[in-house]
C-alpha cells in the first residue's frame, strides 16, 4: 500500500504542502514527485500563494541517501528531479513561503533557498549543506540556489566549508528570513501568507521575471552540466 508522503490544504486561496514522511522527509523520488503534483495542484486551484512545509522538528534532510545504493537510474532521476524542483520553486509564478519547521539539511536546504520566503522555528535545529563533510562535491545547482541568497561570506563557508548553522545564525547568513518560537509558528506563517496573498499578481510574475532572470539563466546552464555529469558518471559507468 503507498503512504502518502505529503499533505496538501487549500485555503483561502493559500495552498499548503505538508511534507511528512514520519522521519527525516528526505527528497526520495516519490517525496520529489509528490511535491510536483501538489504544485501542479496548487496552480490547477488558482492558488495565489504556495506554503511549503515539514512536519515540527523537520523541514527535509536532503537527499534519499539509499538511494545512492540503488541503481545508477534511479540516482540520476533522483538528483535530477531535485535540481529541477529548486528550479520550479525559483520560477513559480505565485509566491512561496517556505516554512522550516526544524533541520533542514543539503537538498532541503536548496528547496528553502529557492523559496521567496523562508520562516524558520527557533530552537536547537541544523541548517546545513553538510556535502563537503560527508564526501560528495556539490552540484552546480545546488551552488547557484546557495549564490543568490546566501551573503558572499556565507556562501563560501557554507557551501565550501560545510559549517552548520543554528536557525538565529541562518537569519544572519541568508538562509532564512525570519524566525518564531515553535509554538508561534503556525500564526506566522499565517501572517506572512497573507501579506503574499495580497500583493499584486501580475506586478508579482512581472518583477520576479526580473528578478531572477539572471538566476534562472545560470540555474539551467548549471541544471544542464549537472545532468551531463550525472549521466556519464551513473549510466555511463553501469
Amino acid at each position: 500500500m503507498n503512504v502518502s508522503l505529503t499533505r496538501y490544504q487549500l485555503q483561502d486561496s493559500i495552498a499548503t504542502v505538508t511534507m511528512d514522511d514520519g522521519k527525516a522527509n528526505v527528497m526520495s523520488v516519490a517525496m520529489l514527485g509528490e511535491i510536483n503534483a501538489a504544485l501542479d495542484r496548487a496552480e490547477a486551484d488558482r492558488a495565489v500563494v504556495v506554503v511549503l512545509r515539514g512536519r515540527p522538528g523537520m523541514f527535509s534532510g536532503g537527499f534519499d541517501l539509499s538511494v545512492f545504493k540503488r541503481e545508477p537510474a534511479e540516482q540520476l532521476a533522483m538528483l535530477t528531479a531535485g535540481a529541477r524542483l529548486s528550479e520550479r520553486l525559483l520560477a513559480f509564478p505565485h509566491p512561496v513561503l517556505a516554512v522550516c519547521t526544524g533541520h533542514a539539511i543539503a537538498m532541503g536546504v536548496f528547496v528553502l533557498l529557492s523559496a521567496d520566503v523562508r520562516l524558520g522555528a527557533e530552537g536547537a535545529f541544523r541548517i546545513q549543506a553538510n556535502e563537503v563533510q560527508i564526501g560528495m562535491t556539490l552540484p552546480r545547482f545546488a551552488l547557484e540556489a546557495c549564490r543568490q541568497r546566501l551573503t558572499p561570506t556565507h556562501y563560501n563557508l557554507a557551501a565550501g566549508t560545510a559549517l552548520p548553522y543554528t536557525p538565529s545564525e541562518a537569519v544572519a547568513a541568508g538562509f532564512l528570513d525570519a524566525l518564531a518560537p515553535p509554538e508561534a509558528l503556525d500564526e506566522a506563517a499565517q501572517q506572512h501568507a497573507t501579506r503574499l496573498a495580497g500583493l499584486s499578481r501580475e506586478a508579482f510574475s512581472a518583477t520576479r521575471v526580473r528578478l531572477r532572470a539572471q538566476t534562472l539563466t545560470a540555474m539551467a546552464a548549471a541544471i544542464d552540466a549537472d545532468v551531463a555529469d550525472w549521466r556519464q558518471r551513473l549510466v555511463g559507468a553501469a
